[in-house]
């Protein structure tokens, strides 16, 4: 058996104007500057603490902690008023069709999302009993730690070997090299693609098309 464990902010979901947008909502309501674009979505992946501190070094821990609400409150606001749509990037429903389809295969999130944001993905798109393991921030230190995809593989019964992550941020190839699982980056996600091979992606795709063929490759590999 093996295990596809997916990101989703900038993997499975174009998110994009829906984190720029709450974020500077988040630190004008603190009466700071936003972060420019660029550098708020170098930080995604991270979990939502720990993406405050990197945006606001000189800040005190208190408005680290304030920053998250306020993002967290403006977030779910813009969701509400439905603007700034958190659509699947083209190809993401195919594969993930063709591999939860597959005898072989369980499916797995690994995310720096809420389980709450999760849950709307997997309400919204119909994914309920998709995923055999979903590991948030909630539950975990914030990536690159390799925690998510340990419980994952507990959780499946699975050996390292066994498991690809994929995503789009240099964390998570560190937090798939960390726990010995595959590292599979995209490239059409936050971070660019010489910060994924720097951080030790096994492979780099182009299209979810080429994904699939690349994952089988690397399972292939890996599992001889």
């Amino acid at each position: 058996m093996k295990l596809a464990i997916f990101d989703v902010d900038g993997t499975l979901v174009d998110s994009r104007a829906m984190i720029t947008a709450s974020m500077q909502s988040a630190f004008e309501a603190m009466g700071l500057v936003a972060p420019a674009r660029e550098k708020t979505l170098s930080v995604v992946g991270l979990s939502l603490l720990d993406a405050m501190k990197v945006l606001a070094p000189a800040a005190e821990d208190v408005t680290h902690l304030r920053l998250s609400d306020a993002y967290k409150q403006a977030f779910w606001q813009h969701r509400a008023a439905g603007a700034h749509t958190e659509d699947l990037f083209d190809g993401a429903l195919d594969l993930l069709s063709r591999l939860r389809g597959r005898d072989d295969v369980v499916l797995g999130i690994a995310t720096g999302k809420s389980r709450r944001g999760v849950d709307h993905l997997i309400e919204r798109h119909g994914f309920e009993g998709w995923f055999a393991t979903i590991q948030t921030a909630d539950g975990h230190p914030s990536k690159p730690h390799p925690s998510m995809v340990v419980t994952a593989l507990a959780e499946a019964g699975l050996e390292p070997a066994a498991a690809i992550v994929i995503g789009d941020t240099s964390f998570d190839m560190e937090m798939a090299r960390a726990a010995g699982a595959g590292a599979a980056g995209v490239a059409w996600g936050n971070h660019p693609v010489v910060d994924l091979q720097r951080a030790g992606a096994h492979m780099i795709a182009n299209d979810f098309k080429e994904l699939e063929s690349q994952l089988e490759s690397l399972w292939q590999e890996r599992m001889k």
